[in-house]
């Protein structure tokens, strides 16, 4: 057979590039298994760190072969659409999951938390509370504080 050693053994280049694809393949499963678990604001961030470590290899690259103004230039006109990105990924609350210490919430944050105005019947708190946990879920993107505030304002006002 082609690609054998007199001995009837692959070659130790083959068997480490072997092993080193196998390990490859090994990483990317775990990646994409952790992928398909992440939460949307992970991702998000991820996907920042990786465009901007791979545009400062960009910029790295064309200083090193000659093209700094060309990176500069890069830099000056991407830099403000990436700082624009930091200030969306950032959480803007509370961490996810933590809940501050706070009083119980009245009947007025409750009616604020559902944007109603007093007195709103109990249809009007449902159909807010729907709305609002469309986007506040955690499943979607929000976070598990938001998503349990707006729970509260609704049970409170529908006792």
């Amino acid at each position: 057979m082609a690609g054998l050693n007199p001995a009837g053994r692959l070659p130790a280049r083959s068997m480490f590039a072997f092993l080193l694809g196998l390990a490859a393949l090994l990483v990317l499963m775990g990646a994409l298994g952790a992928f398909s678990r992440a939460q949307i604001a992970t991702l998000k961030q991820f996907g920042l760190w990786v465009v901007a470590i791979g545009g400062l290899l960009l910029a790295a690259l064309l200083l090193f072969t000659g093209r700094g103004a060309t990176a500069i230039a890069a830099l000056v006109m991407l830099g403000p659409l990436v700082w624009s990105w930091l200030g969306e990924v950032r959480p803007r609350g509370p961490a996810a999951g933590a809940r501050p210490n706070r009083a119980p919430m009245t009947r007025a944050e409750a009616y604020e938390v559902l944007g109603l105005a007093p007195g709103a019947t109990a249809a009007e708190i449902r159909a807010a509370h729907r709305r609002l946990m469309r986007a506040a879920h955690p499943d979607a993107g929000g976070s598990d504080w938001l998503a349990a505030r707006v729970n509260q304002a609704r049970d409170l006002l529908l006792r």
